[in-house]
């Protein structure tokens, strides 16, 4: 299985080229975010026409989330247990969620293509939001693997963080002043990699950013950070056989900020172990 993850900045405006990326690079699975439109909007012919499945959960212009798949997916949801909501500078359990999480399983696998919340500032309610959001997703990995460690889950999309200093290269995102960068996200990171969910791109990708504003050349400069991740369960980070960061896709006519990030996967199969076997004549 071929999985990627892309925050697209918008599947209307880029679809042509979501598309021909999905089918040049032979991608089984797409988690898009920031979808920026509402279900019933999104552009399904044109993956349908490419042979994908897709769900999408989206309420207007802002957040959405996706998922494109060769095969079915599979007990979909729009929401992980304890996701918090956001609204009017208030957030919890009982305030209306956004469009920020989409989960599904395919073959197997389950997917779940995340756009953790931005935070705007340090010590805005929106920065409050994300750690609670970031919290309730640590809470629902390590509840889904403590019921079922076997489990191949991924946790990928846009974390909005930048877990350590080689992966911001932005001068204007300042360690103490910023949000991405600031110790109380890195630990929320941390966190969530603490109970199971490991990083499967960094060793094999051990550089390169995955997101560049727009303004002031930073894409020309490189001047990016690292905000786009796979995280996975044991049981899937056993399976990574390659790892990619498309730097390329941030080129060219109408690019996203952001790039996709790939990892190929290769499950062992009941044959496979018995090929391992010795022969007994």
């Amino acid at each position: 299985m071929r999985l990627a993850t892309w925050n697209v900045n918008s599947v209307r405006a880029r679809v042509d080229r979501i598309v021909d990326f999905a089918v040049r690079e032979s991608v089984d699975v797409l988690a898009m975010q920031e979808i920026k439109c509402k279900a019933e909007q999104f552009p399904s012919a044109q993956f349908e026409d490419a042979g994908y499945h897709v769900e999408a959960h989206g309420f207007s212009q802002w957040n959405g989330v996706a998922i494109a798949s060769r095969e079915p997916l599979a007990e979909v949801e729009v929401a992980f247990p304890g996701m918090p909501g956001f609204a009017d500078g208030r957030f919890g359990e009982d305030v209306p969620q956004e469009a920020r999480a989409m989960g599904a399983t395919v073959s197997g696998v389950r997917v779940w293509s995340l756009y953790v919340p931005n935070g705007r500032a340090l010590g805005d309610p929106h920065f409050d939001y994300k750690l609670d959001w970031l919290a309730a997703l640590t809470e629902y990995a390590k509840g889904a693997l403590s019921q079922n460690p076997g489990l191949p889950l991924a946790l990928v999309g846009d974390f909005n963080i930048a877990p350590t200093d080689a992966d911001n290269g932005d001068p204007a995102v300042v360690p103490g002043f910023s949000t991405h960068v600031s110790p109380l996200e890195r630990q929320a990171f941390a966190d969530l990699v603490a109970v199971g969910m490991a990083d499967v791109v960094r060793p094999l990708v051990p550089a390169g950013f995955t997101y560049w504003d727009y303004k002031r050349l930073r894409f020309p400069k490189n001047e990016g950070m690292r905000i786009d991740f796979i995280l996975g369960s044991p049981a899937f980070a056993d399976a990574v056989a390659g790892a990619e960061i498309h730097r390329n896709e941030r080129k060219g006519k109408v690019p996203s900020d952001h790039v996709p990030v790939v990892v190929d996967l290769d499950f062992a199969t009941d044959d496979d172990e018995d090929l391992d076997r010795p022969m007994i004549f």
